[in-house]
């Protein structure tokens, strides 16, 4: 029996009800961004900053606090708060740029996501603000004074919160249909004494007037009755629609329009600018943010005195619908019905976990929700500029991404992390949709197949990875992703969509020949690639090409692209069951991959090739123009990947396939007897077939490093650089010496900004990858292939047994420890021990390699919500 979420969304499905007409599209920063960024040269953090933000326009959308809008972002709802200290209104969340950090762009701020429901008909936020002044400057100037092997100074070091001097801002939405929307604003003062605090839940219109022509200018008009104040808002876009808010100490008004004396020392045609709120409140002076009683920005002030301890609620509703009590006896009905519908939508997932693996279970979805962003980027409209502007530098013509014309986005997306990467990544979201399959299978196809429409996708096959570039190279996982939302699907609604893995096939088809054609330089079946997603892994920039001009043969590029070989072989066996159309197509990817394999695995280091026998690892392979080559030898994930390049395919599937099956034959006959690895496993007639990237002797010698705790295995899952380069490792190339040493917390290189380091921590995605890879081939070898665990103990597992252990230390980070601490939170136990504090929880972009500390990003529920996947597979 369905549960009324998962009604909801059958109605979205079926289009009886758009649901997600509304929801958390707001994105939380806006500013120093490259779809804003008009400079000459890209310069995107210096041409827009945090101080133009509250008096300049945005072109391609909108930020806030808690925000709320329509799916493009055209009427936007957010919170505005001043605590009678601070130099200024608090409307959207702070943080460092990427130039000022010393560990790149760091968002400064505290705050929470709760929870969230796929079609969010109820959405909970907690953001902690500070009484006394927050402390802008001395955030900036104390981490500019800091190195990259000092740690970031953060707002939990400055004192602001250890006596308890700040407010809990709660902000709650509940649908009471698809188009009316109840919102409550909870403040909790956390002191013992009272304490003053401006409140501005505040209603925002896009500005697309300055940029472009409208048909009509959108309007926000005060409205007058019996029952409850409230404003009429007139969209083109959106409709008409009231907002109805509890009564408010004063009403202000202004437009959404940049104040160019402020910004450009320009003149203003008018006085009502998007900072009027900003210098009313901060300067006491309401007279002109009182004036008028329209316009395009609006927020009802509520001037709160919240003694010690206690809390006040401010009830508002967004309605489609005229309503003369909109606060009735239903309101908190609705609320509390939500509230009870997510609780058991959610309770129905992983029945066997603990409360505490249950609660992580459903903030970890929370923030994978509430990091959906509206996302508008046309590229060639930002190249060119506005006919209403001023016309860019022409230099833009040529500068970044000026080869992605053809790039128009105007989607909701799920974004890595709302504040320090608000804008997709390629890579990322195949594994944030890897963890909504889960909750909400039809958004996952959804947002996997957008990458493939003509307006993501190059001509070229080529799929763009993150706007700071959308040329780089990010690994190929959208095959893999597809298939394990396949999978999903087909378990929770007993049928599987066929059709949606066709149309994932059939674009991935010119992706994999775009990969084929650019980044197998030699013809030889070893790729290269460059960046590929894993940053700073080598001993030098992957990304900016190879020291003395020569090429590099990567261990992980050709992992890749095995696995995706696999991933495309594994969809096609699954369409051929219902079209054997595709039935030529599987055997097309396994010949395919059994050339990567034998290309990978024919020769050793010795012979040009990048197997170590003698130290039972892949190298990468560097070769110089001159013909000269040798290996680098990092003991890395890179080389590690190998092992996820895995498939085990059911003797049933075989005799259904006839074509395929005589392939195999064919292969294992006339083809491997050439080959001096055997990379079709141990294949009998009558019999499942095993394809590994890896033959079995080198599979048991890496398995064995993965597990070892001197190297790869941490107490809270894989590092991605093995432990025994503490010594550091040194290579001379071209007279240059380059080196790598183990990294286990933040980056100590300036290498992508230095906000990320694959040089020791642990990373989700990748132990996810790998958890799954030896599921595969538990599924296929069983018991008979077994593992001591850790390496040198003398207990031993099967690889199903393993994967589960290895899924309960990455569990661990997140859970309370016997002294009711949590590993993420290493440097700050004593503030989490606060009852208020203590069960909200922080999903990091990767974690320290000995203590599991949370590093890079501290909103990045993208990837790092594959925790909820690890909890739902062993406790269900």
């Amino acid at each position: 029996m369905k549960n009324a979420e998962e009604t909801r969304l059958q109605e979205q499905l079926s289009e009886k009800k758009d649901w997600l007409k509304w929801g958390p599209y707001l994105s939380e920063r806006q500013w120093g961004t490259v779809r804003e960024d008009y400079s000459a040269h890209g310069d995107a953090w210096n041409y827009f900053p945090h101080e133009h933000a509250r008096s300049r326009t945005y072109r391609w959308g909108e930020d806030g606090i808690a925000g709320f809008s329509d799916r493009y972002c055209n009427v936007c709802f957010g919170i505005g708060l001043w605590n009678g200290k601070d130099p200024i209104l608090k409307e959207r969340l702070f943080g460092l740029t990427g130039p000022q950090g010393n560990h790149g762009e760091d968002v400064k701020e505290l705050y929470y996501y709760l929870e969230n429901t796929p079609s969010h008909s109820y959405m909970k936020h907690l953001y902690k603000y500070p009484q006394n002044e927050y402390p802008y400057n001395e955030l900036v100037t104390e981490n500019q004074k800091r190195g990259r092997n000092e740690l970031e100074y953060e707002l939990l070091d400055t004192g602001l919160f250890d006596n308890s001097e700040y407010f809990d801002v709660y902000t709650e939405y509940a649908k009471a249909e698809a188009t009316d929307i109840l919102i409550k604003i909870t403040v909790v003062n956390r002191n013992s004494e009272s304490a003053a605090l401006h409140l501005l839940p505040t209603l925002t219109i896009r500005n697309h007037w300055t940029f472009k022509e409208m048909s009509t200018k959108p309007k926000i008009q005060k409205r007058i009755q019996a029952k409850s104040p409230y404003v009429a808002i007139e969209h083109p876009y959106v409709g008409n629609y009231q907002l109805y808010f509890d009564d408010a100490d004063k009403l202000l008004f202004t437009e959404n329009e940049t104040n160019r004396e402020k910004v450009y020392q320009d003149k203003n045609s008018h006085p009502f600018r998007k900072d009027l709120f900003h210098n009313a409140v901060c300067n006491n002076d309401y007279k002109l943010a009182t004036k008028n009683k329209q316009g395009t920005k609006f927020s009802p002030l509520y001037q709160l005195e919240i003694k010690g301890g206690a809390s006040i609620s401010i009830k508002l509703r967004l309605s489609e619908k005229t309503l003369k009590n909109p606060f009735d006896k239903n309101y908190d009905r609705i609320f509390n019905k939500r509230q009870e519908e997510s609780q058991s939508f959610y309770d129905t997932m992983a029945p066997k976990a603990s409360v505490d693996k249950k609660a992580i279970l459903r903030q970890a979805f929370a923030g994978l929700l509430w990091t959906k962003q509206y996302y508008n980027y046309e590229v060639e409209q930002w190249l060119k500029g506005d006919s209403k502007n001023s016309q860019p530098p022409v230099e833009r013509l040529s500068g970044r991404n000026s080869g992605w014309k053809t790039l128009r986005n105007h989607d909701v997306l799920s974004m890595p992390d709302a504040w320090e990467y608000p804008w997709y990544a390629a890579w990322d979201s195949a594994f944030h949709c890897t963890s909504f399959a889960l909750i909400d299978p039809q958004f996952a196809k959804e947002q996997l197949l957008l990458f493939t429409k003509e307006w993501y996708m190059a001509p070229n096959g080529q799929i763009p990875a993150y706007e700071w570039n959308f040329s780089d190279v990010n690994p190929p996982v959208q095959a893999w992703s597809a298939l394990r939302i396949y999978k999903v699907d087909k378990k929770k609604s007993g049928v599987g969509d066929v059709n949606f893995l066709k149309r994932m096939f059939n674009k991935l088809a010119l992706n994999f020949t775009w990969w084929v054609n650019r980044l197998d330089n030699n013809n030889n079946n070893v790729f290269q690639g460059g960046f590929l997603g894993l940053d700073n892994i080598g001993v030098f920039d992957r990304s900016h090409g190879v020291p003395g001009g020569g090429t590099l043969e990567q261990v992980d590029g050709t992992a890749w692209m095995a696995l995706y070989c696999l991933n495309m072989l594994e969809m096609s066996l699954e369409i051929a069951m219902e079209d054997d159309a595709y039935e030529e197509m599987a055997t097309k990817y396994f010949g395919h991959f059994i050339f990567i394999a034998e290309a990978l695995n024919k020769m050793d280091a010795n012979h040009g090739g990048t197997w170590d026998d003698e130290e039972g690892f892949f190298y990468d392979r560097l070769i110089l123009p001159n013909g000269n080559s040798g290996t680098i030898k990092v003991r890395s994930i890179a080389g590690m990947l190998s092992l996820a390049a895995v498939l085990t395919i059911k003797k049933d599937i075989l005799e259904k396939l006839p074509k395929f099956k005589a392939s195999v034959v064919w292969f294992k006959k006339y083809r491997m007897k050439n080959l001096k690895y055997a990379v079709i496993q141990e294949f009998a007639e009558g019999e499942d077939l095993l394809l590994s990237l890896v033959p079995r002797d080198r599979v048991e010698l890496l398995v064995k490093s993965l597990l070892d705790e001197n190297e790869f295995l941490s107490p809270h899952g894989i590092r991605s650089l093995s432990k025994i380069h503490e010594k550091p490792y040194e290579i001379e190339i071209e007279g240059v010496n380059y080196s790598i040493d183990y990294e286990p917390a933040e980056s100590t290189v300036s290498l992508f900004g230095g906000n990320s380091n694959w040089r020791g921590p642990v990373w989700m995605p990748m132990n996810y990858l790998f958890i799954q890879a030896l599921r595969e081939y538990y599924s296929y070898c069983g018991d008979e292939l077994q593992f001591a665990y850790p390496t040198g103990s003398t207990e031993k597992l099967n690889l199903k047994e393993i994967s589960t252990e290895l899924s309960k230390r990455l569990i661990k980070i997140f859970q309370q420890d016997e002294n009711g601490n949590r590993p993420y939170n290493e440097l700050y136990h004593h503030i989490y021990k606060d009852k208020n504090f203590k069960d909200h929880i922080l999903f990091y972009e990767y974690f320290h390699g000995e203590n599991g500390r949370g590093l890079g990003a501290s909103h990045q529920t993208g990837w790092t919500a594959l925790v909820a996947n690890l909890i739902e597979e062993i406790d269900s």
